[in-house]
């Protein structure tokens, strides 16, 4: 199997599709490798769909005042830029590796072709994209909690839940993920230990034991 045929087998928008349909997606993706800290997506860059196959990209904004505003962390099988390829004009949307990242990128004429010859793609692309849009619409309510130990919490608890397990790791840097709650890595560093002295968590750098997840649910 040739490694870029991973991608197309991990994207939601093409693994529900037979064989022998995904092995043509496969021709069409250039593979690409990208080491931490590189961009992959820049305002001034071409119109192409990014497809996650090992690592994690980042996707930022810079604010006014030139600071990243975090919007979302890309994991393997997530894929970033499908409005760019209906159209849409990038201003400030930016996408750079966490780590060593593998992705498959798809040219905006190739993905176009790929709609007219499998219309389905188009149904599940806009089902995909409205869970995508309810997920941004939650972090604008999450961000309007007041109390940053709360949004802690519940972060913890939503990474708790995808793990189904007591014990995360935390997919991103401190001060990525404290852009991600809308404070400062100073503030989140007393908030982790906060809840530590509370006895709800015990954290060991990016891993995170929850205690007593009822009493991070009372926050």
């Amino acid at each position: 199997m040739a490694q870029n045929h991973l991608c197309v087998t991990l994207v939601p928008l093409f693994n529900h599709l037979d064989e022998e349909d995904q092995h043509k997606i496969n021709q069409l993706v250039q593979h690409h490798i990208f080491q931490k800290g590189e961009q992959v997506i820049t305002p001034d860059g071409q119109a192409q769909l990014v497809i996650v196959a090992r690592g994690n990209l980042k996707v930022y904004q810079l604010s006014a005042a030139g600071r990243e505003q975090l919007l979302r962390v890309i994991e393997p099988g997530g894929y970033e830029g499908e409005n760019l390829l209906f159209g849409a004009t990038n201003h400030n949307l930016f996408s750079e590796a966490l780590q060593k990242t593998e992705v498959c990128i798809l040219k905006q004429r190739d993905f176009k072709q790929l709609l007219l010859d499998y219309p389905e793609l188009s149904l599940k692309l806009l089902e995909i994209n409205a869970e995508k849009m309810t997920k941004v619409e939650q972090q604008s309510q999450f961000l309007t909690i007041e109390k940053i130990e709360e949004r802690l919490a519940i972060y913890l608890l939503d990474l708790s839940k995808v793990a189904q397990c007591n014990q995360v790791t935390i997919p991103m840097k401190m001060k990525e993920l404290a852009a991600f709650l809308g404070t400062t890595p100073e503030t989140l560093s007393r908030k982790f230990k906060l809840l530590e002295k509370m006895q709800l968590i015990l954290r060991t750098g990016y891993h995170v034991e929850l205690l007593d997840k009822a009493g991070l649910e009372e926050l």
